[in-house]
């Protein structure tokens, strides 16, 4: 019954028997992702930046394994007792061969790393070959974010060229940049506001998503470009209301799309994070699970309405949404009697 009730609402979105008003309203969605942007932007400054992980800061990390214990107070106790004032991040593994330990910690000399390494056999019960040490530099890191920024760069660059090639207007372009911004800003700010750990796992995800929101995106630009092509000579709609047709026509699409999309990447984010305790697997899934549902509600809330505004001043449509205004105000007006 559920399902027969929801393709009807798709139906009606369809046809048009029903309908909601995403571009009217437009400017209820543009003050809400202002705010949610320069929240986004606020968050992480507030609280002093982001939380990257070692790859990025540098660092020591160890790797405890079969560990009977994974209190991860006895971890950090190890790490102070090596050096005081050390910061300690623990997290718990869950493998085919059992529970383990992963320490992360500042910088170490190698008798500080040998000393540590130590403490966390006997603090676990394991012995010393149990226990496997690596040091990352920060260098590593700036080479992954600076290889980051420049391919992020040339995606949206060739992007931008291909969809105006395909699209023939670069104002459908500049819309699903604009939008892809405005998931990548919020995306991050929810990094920050929660504390989550940004890996070169996260940063895959991150460009992973910019493909998805793009996807769906073309998907509904191809819809407007389909309503919109003789539009010059019907009277049936004004070019906002157009667009606005093809949101709704492609709404449902946009949410199963979503949740087909969504359900998998939710899965490997709960056996990441909670089954194997696979710290990339968490990593990616996460921000793609957050990518995947603010790139659907962009699409839909942001990318079309500021299509729609790019192009509310050419003359041609000017001129047609005059010819439709004109041509309602001269229909006649079918009264319509209540029912007994």
């Amino acid at each position: 019954m559920a399902a027969t009730r929801f393709q009807k609402f798709g139906n009606d979105l369809y046809t048009g028997a029903r309908s909601i008003d995403f571009v009217g309203k437009r400017k209820i969605w543009y003050s809400i992702a202002v705010v949610l942007i320069i929240v986004s932007v606020i968050i992480p400054i507030a609280k002093g930046g982001f939380n990257f992980g070692i790859d990025f800061r540098g660092g020591s990390q160890f790797t405890v394994s079969n560990v009977k214990t994974t209190d991860q107070s006895l971890a950090e106790q190890a790490v102070h007792d090596v050096k005081p004032n050390a910061t300690v991040q623990v997290s718990v593994t869950h493998g085919a061969g059992g529970d383990g330990v992963r320490v992360q910690t500042d910088q170490l000399t190698t008798d500080q790393t040998k000393a540590v390494a130590a403490n966390l056999g006997r603090a676990y019960g394991v012995p010393q070959t149990d226990v496997a040490s690596t040091y990352i530099g920060p260098s590593w890191g700036a080479d992954v974010s600076r290889q980051a920024i420049q391919g992020l760069v040339v995606f949206l660059l060739l992007a931008f060229i291909a969809m105006a090639l395909y699209f023939r207007t670069w104002k459908m372009s500049a819309a699903a940049i604009i939008s892809l911004f405005h998931d990548l800003i919020i995306t991050a700010g929810i990094y920050a506001l929660v504390g989550f750990e940004i890996t070169p796992a996260t940063m895959i995800g991150f460009l992973t998503i910019l493909g998805y929101s793009l996807y769906d995106t073309v998907v509904v630009f191809d819809k407007i470009r389909e309503n919109t092509r003789h539009d010059k000579d019907a009277v049936n709609h004004t070019f906002p209301e157009s667009v606005n047709l093809a949101v709704n026509q492609t709404l449902v699409r946009s949410i199963n799309t979503a949740a087909v999309a969504a359900l998998p990447v939710a899965a490997i984010l709960f056996i990441g994070a909670f089954a194997l305790g696979a710290d990339t697997l968490r990593d990616i899934s996460l921000a793609l699970f957050i990518g995947i549902l603010i790139g659907t509600y962009s699409t839909i809330f942001i990318a079309a309405p500021l299509y729609a505004d790019f192009r509310r001043g050419e003359k041609e449509i000017v001129k047609h949404d005059r010819k439709v205004m004109a041509a309602r105000s001269k229909a006649p007006i079918t009264e319509v009697v209540p029912s007994k």
